[in-house]
């Protein structure tokens, strides 16, 4: 996870070699137990703490590990380190600010509960990547970002029937990976392409896997949209070329192969009978296989 920010800048304290250290993974390591041994410590003391205690073990531990990772961050020695207390914080403030919520008696899995703790996360994470430039808050950004979308987006339809169709998430969905994507494609070519691996692979998967759940199953097949899948396929791995994208080809190659299992499954089986269905779409995946391999030998890797 610690590779989505390798490179945050022309500073070594922003991490800016190519590969992960073992400091580096011990200190993601680190934060991770420092946030299991927070959460632990709450869980057992629940009952027996005060409100005023938890919102301190939280959200104050979450706010003084950012305060801490951002005074760290100032010695360029010590930029590993402060990334670590950024993790905690990150990992710990939600938290905070649920249990602050549940404290002043909001309904925290509600969709407005959820868009404040969301809304705030994201707009502290914004505000200190605009007042330090570090990658690793824009990475927090696109995570607390997508969260306070989804959450947002519910509570602004609340009750209206669309809520019902599953439609609405697998769009929002769909337009989260083509963002993903296309923030990926403007970070490339900046100090922030440590991050364009992950935008394209979570994009990838996000885009092809809301437009294949659109094509849902028989007997509620939407002809559109399984139609309109191949060349979105295709139009994915041809950009892998492009972009040089092994994330674009792979996921693409993948989702590929499920789609022809699919229409297998839903148009072959009967006429062809499943075993010959299986058969031939085995022989597709060969290719399929087969032609992702040359594309990514031929144009990706040797280009990369």
């Amino acid at each position: 996870m610690l590779r989505a920010f390798e490179h945050s800048g022309p500073k070594r304290s922003d991490i800016a070699t190519h590969r992960i250290g073992i400091s580096e993974i011990l200190y993601g390591i680190g934060g991770a137990i420092v946030f299991l041994g927070i959460a632990i410590l709450i869980g057992q003391n629940w009952d027996t703490l005060g409100n005023g205690t938890k919102i301190l073990a939280t959200l104050g531990s979450g706010v003084a590990s950012l305060i801490v990772g951002i005074l760290l961050g100032r010695e360029e020695k010590l930029g590993g380190v402060s990334q670590a207390f950024y993790f905690i914080s990150a990992l710990v403030m939600p938290t905070g600010l649920t249990i602050t919520l549940d404290i002043a008696g909001y309904a925290i899995y509600d969709t407005g509960s959820q868009s404040v703790i969301s809304g705030i996360l994201l707009a502290t994470y914004l505000l200190c990547y605009f007042l330090f430039r570090k990658n690793v808050f824009l990475f927090f950004n696109v995570i607390f970002g997508t969260w306070f979308f989804f959450s947002f987006t519910s509570h602004l339809v609340g009750g209206n029937p669309i809520m019902k169709d599953w439609d609405f998430f697998e769009y929002r969905t769909l337009l989260t990976g083509l963002t993903y994507m296309l923030l990926g494609y403007s970070f490339s070519e900046t100090d922030k392409r440590g991050l364009t691996g992950a935008l394209y692979g979570f994009g990838v998967m996000a885009f092809l896997g809301a437009a294949l759940a659109l094509g849902k199953w028989e007997p509620n097949q939407n002809i559109f949209w399984e139609l309109l899948f191949p060349g979105l396929v295709f139009s994915i791995i041809f950009l892998s070329i492009h972009l040089k994208s092994k994330a674009f080809l792979t996921f693409g190659s993948t989702y590929l192969m499920a789609y022809i299992l699919k229409i297998t499954a839903e148009y072959f089986k009967d006429g062809l009978g499943w075993p010959l269905a299986l058969v031939l779409a085995g022989f597709l995946l060969i290719g399929v296989g087969y032609y992702s391999f040359y594309l990514n030998k031929k144009y990706i890797t040797q280009r990369s």
